[in-house]
Formats: structure tokens, sequence, C-alpha cells
């Protein structure tokens, strides 16, 4: 496997169709998610999981992280669901409707017993966890630390806001307590934190906007509804010019007082601190998976 480590985008894929599954292979995203819930139909159920083994386990793009959407917890299509998902070897599963954190420990018990089996080596299924309730949110942090296996916690907007009996909005006022309740979840952790989808794809001002709340929020990727929405989400969970300049600029100035033998190094009249130097090495290894700048030497 070769992906960059990015997760920026993560672009669903029907389980059910051919054509969808290849297609999706050929976009931008970061993250591909094959699909076996919402976009399959309970007659296609079989036909649907039977076409993912196939596109993970033999046909998996190499550039890509992978991931494969079962079924809900306490649907009946599970056992099955889980049992094709963990021997194709994706990257990870994504559950759907996660509330408690008793709900990952079981799906990681149960991965584990179908790893042992398969002669994969127990917990290299990751698992992401979508919240996607009031409750979901609530229950954030003990989620999100549940399990080693979980990588990233994923807000679902739509049924959030049903759980909340609120409307949905573009602005999304609505949902910025969750958005928060799983951002911390997910900074506590240390896993991924996967905003939720803007739903109007041909909203592309409106989708800038949204994006500048989430990336400001500090979020580092999201769910995206359409092929199109792909490379400007990508643009916005990248840093941009100024912000490697920064980044390099921060660094060369410790590097200096090191050799100074500097107590206090000041960028543009700050003092440069542990979190700036944190951000600064953040921001250039970022930089790198995405292309955008490449280390000297």
């Amino acid at each position: 496997m070769t992906h960059s480590g990015l997760k920026r985008t993560s672009l669903y894929a029907g389980g059910s169709s051919p054509g969808k599954l290849l297609e999706a292979r050929f976009y931008h995203e970061d993250c591909l998610v094959y699909d076996l819930e919402d976009s399959v139909a309970p007659a296609e159920k079989d036909a649907a999981r039977f076409l993912v083994y196939q596109a993970v386990r033999w046909h998996r793009p190499p550039d890509k992280y992978v991931l494969i959407r079962v079924n809900g917890l306490y649907s009946p299509y599970l056992e099955e669901d889980l049992e094709m998902a963990v021997r194709a070897r994706p990257d990870a599963i994504r559950l759907p409707k996660v509330e408690h954190a008793e709900e990952v420990r079981r799906i990681d018990a149960r991965i584990s017993a179908i790893e042992e089996t398969a002669g994969i080596a127990v917990g290299q299924t990751e698992l992401w966890c979508n919240i996607e309730s009031a409750l979901g949110a609530v229950n954030a942090k003990e989620i999100a630390a549940a399990s080693p296996r979980v990588a990233a916690l994923a807000l679902g907007a739509e049924d959030y806001t049903a759980s909340m009996g609120a409307l949905r909005s573009k602005a999304g006022w609505e949902i910025f307590y969750a958005r928060m309740q799983v951002l911390e979840a997910c900074r506590l952790a240390g896993i991924s934190a996967q905003d939720a989808v803007f739903s109007d794809f041909q909203d592309e001002a409106g989708l800038r906007e949204d994006l500048t709340m989430t990336r400001g929020l500090g979020f580092d990727g999201k769910t995206v509804i359409h092929p199109r929405q792909i490379d400007l989400v990508n643009a916005a969970f990248s840093p941009t010019p100024k912000e490697i300049r920064n980044a390099l600029r921060v660094l060369e100035a410790l590097e200096e007082g090191e050799r100074n033998h500097t107590g206090v190094v000041v960028v543009d009249g700050s003092m440069v601190d542990k979190p700036m130097e944190r951000r600064a090495r953040t921001v250039l290894a970022q930089a790198k998976a995405a292309g955008l700048w490449k280390e000297e030497g």
C-alpha cells in the first residue's frame, strides 16, 4: 500500500454498482469508501458484498486509503459484512451510527476473531466510527478511546440533525456543538477528525465557506458527496504556500538558535515555543505528503 497517509477527502462508492466502484478509483480522493449500507438496496446486499470483496482484495487502488462501510451495528447483514470486509483486507472498516463504546469493543472482538481465523495479523484492520446522533456525540470521547483500532471519528450531519429535531442549513450552526464534541474527542485520543458532508455539490461558494470554518476549527478532512468537491476539499486541508514558508522560517530559526546557543528564539516578534514548533513540523509533513514541498538533502 502506497497511499500518502493524508485523510483530507473520503468519497463513497456504491457497492452494488460496478461502474461506480470502477470510476471512484480514478478521482483524487485520499480515502475511498466502498459502501454496503445506504447506497445498496436490501435485495442487492449479497451481490454488493461480492463486488466489494473483489474490488478491495484483488483490484484495490494502490494510492488510496481504502475503507468498507458495513451495514448498521444491529443489522441482520452485519455478520456477513464483517466476514467479507476483514478478509478483503482494507485499511479500515467504517461503522455507521456508533453510539456507545461497548459497540466498538464488540466489533473489535469480532474482527480479531476473523483476522485470527483468516491468518491476518490481529489488529491490522482499523476502524472509523461515524457519529450520527446526539447520543453518539455525547459519547464521542469514550468511542474514540474504545479500541486501538479506532483511527478516526466522522460526523454524519443529516442523521445527527434529525436526532436533534434541528433543520439542516448551509451555515451549519445546528451542528457546531457536535463538530466540537467530535473534534475534541479525536484530539484527546490522537486520531483523525473527519467533518460532515456539505450536501449541495453545486454550491461551490457555500462549500468554500463551510471549509473555512471546518479547517479553522481543526478538522483533518471531510466526507464528500460528489467527485466535483474533491479538489476543493483537498486544497482546503493542505498547507498554503504561506503556511509552508512560515513553518520553514520557524524551524530555520530554531536551528540557528541551537547553533548559536540562544535560549530564546523569536520570529516576527513572537517567541517560538513548543506548540509553534509542533505546528511547523506538522505543516511540513502534510505539505510533503501532498507533494507541495520536498525536503532538501
